[in-house]
């Protein structure tokens, strides 16, 4: 229905807590015995975040997933699925950016529905399950890019390099605990560029033509904070409040996520990461100004707000996101992420087809749309 805000069943969000703390009380509170952890590779081998988690543990935790693989193929997801089978936990504790928290979200799925293998995954693509997950996760996000908060999964089918939507009624995490000190192993290109990714969250929720009332307000106050605390992060990378602060500006616009709809800065990036194995924040730096200013006609009232919010009401939507991408130091163009003319054609030829490409503000219908905001984005 149009006039509908769907609640996602996240049970409570518990923010500048340390992780180990919050995990402890959480697995008392919900009085779970056999904990499984997935991690990115990174916080697992490189720091000792995950030896605190088992340490808090004890004989409850039961296995660990280190081995997630960006933009989480299908392959990936159900090596991972097997894991969890095996060991046959209460709940997962997810510990890692976007991909981890993706892969569990589609293993929940997998342990629901006794999927094991990449053909069976296939057939529920695209298709809303609505039974109860047997299965929940705890997130612990150590990235900006706010997946935590929806219960839309991605996984990619490496065949075709298209990235897959799966979707389920409690995919989302039960539970998110918001650790800014645990964010400081994230490497800064990383923080900066998945904190791009939220603000093309906010623009393009807030661009779109949602009626929600919780939209607008929610977008532009996430971007008032996000133009402060990255720039306060991008001076100090040791500065815990500016990275409370942006997770705090996360949690506001990432929780509209399915109730409203995004747009080609959105529906062009999936291509970017599946096509050009771009990472996702660098997709939204590289076409979100680019976007916005194609978009520029048909919702100018909307882009003052954007630019108002980022503190630069003398400048275009387009130019007040596009400075803030260049004062953190980010890539700006497609170029500078590895996207090469020649794959131009198979951009927009996927493109044109693609469902968040087709709900963009302004009616995209032909290669020659998409080509355009290549251009514009080169």
């Amino acid at each position: 229905m149009e006039n509908t805000y769907t609640y996602s069943p996240l049970d409570r969000v518990i923010w500048d807590t340390p992780a180990a703390d919050a995990i402890l009380n959480e697995i008392n509170r919900l009085s779970v015995n056999k904990v499984f952890i997935v991690a990115s590779s990174s916080i697992s081998k490189k720091t000792d975040e995950i030896l605190k988690v088992k340490n808090i543990l004890g004989n409850k935790f039961v296995g660990l997933f280190d081995r997630c693989i960006p933009h989480s193929p299908l392959e990936n997801v159900i090596e991972c699925a097997n894991s969890v089978q095996k060991s046959n936990p209460d709940i997962i504790i997810t510990i890692g950016g976007g991909t981890p928290i993706d892969t569990v979200k589609v293993v929940q799925l997998c342990h629901s529905l006794g999927i094991e293998t990449v053909e069976d995954l296939k057939k529920i693509s695209n298709k809303h399950q609505k039974k109860v997950s047997k299965i929940r996760q705890i997130a612990i996000p150590t990235t900006l890019s706010g997946g935590e908060y929806s219960i839309i999964g991605g996984a990619m089918d490496t065949k075709t390099q298209l990235k897959e939507r799966y979707t389920g009624n409690d995919i989302c995490p039960q539970v998110v605990i918001l650790d800014p000190k645990i964010t400081l192993h994230t490497p800064d290109w990383l923080w900066l560029s998945t904190a791009i990714r939220s603000v093309d969250h906010a623009v393009e929720g807030l661009c779109s033509s949602s009626t929600n009332p919780l939209i607008p307000p929610m977008a532009l106050n996430s971007l008032q904070l996000f133009a402060r605390s990255l720039r306060d992060t991008y001076n100090d990378r040791e500065d815990i409040f500016a990275r409370s602060l942006s997770q705090k500006a996360v949690w506001m616009i990432a929780k509209n996520l399915g109730n409203t709809s995004m747009g080609a800065s959105h529906g062009i990036g999936y291509l970017l990461g599946s096509i050009g194995s771009v990472p996702h924040g660098y997709t939204s730096c590289v076409m979100l100004p680019a976007v916005l200013k194609w978009n520029e006609s048909f919702n100018k009232e909307k882009q003052k707000w954007i630019a108002n919010a980022l503190g630069r009401p003398k400048l275009s939507a387009s130019d007040a996101v596009a400075e803030l991408i260049s004062d953190l130091g980010l890539p700006r163009t497609l170029g500078d992420v590895g996207i090469k003319d020649d794959q131009w054609d198979k951009i927009a030829e996927y493109g044109v087809k693609h469902p968040t490409v087709l709900t963009n503000p302004r009616p995209i219908t032909k290669k020659s749309d998409i080509i355009e905001i290549l251009k514009l984005a080169s």
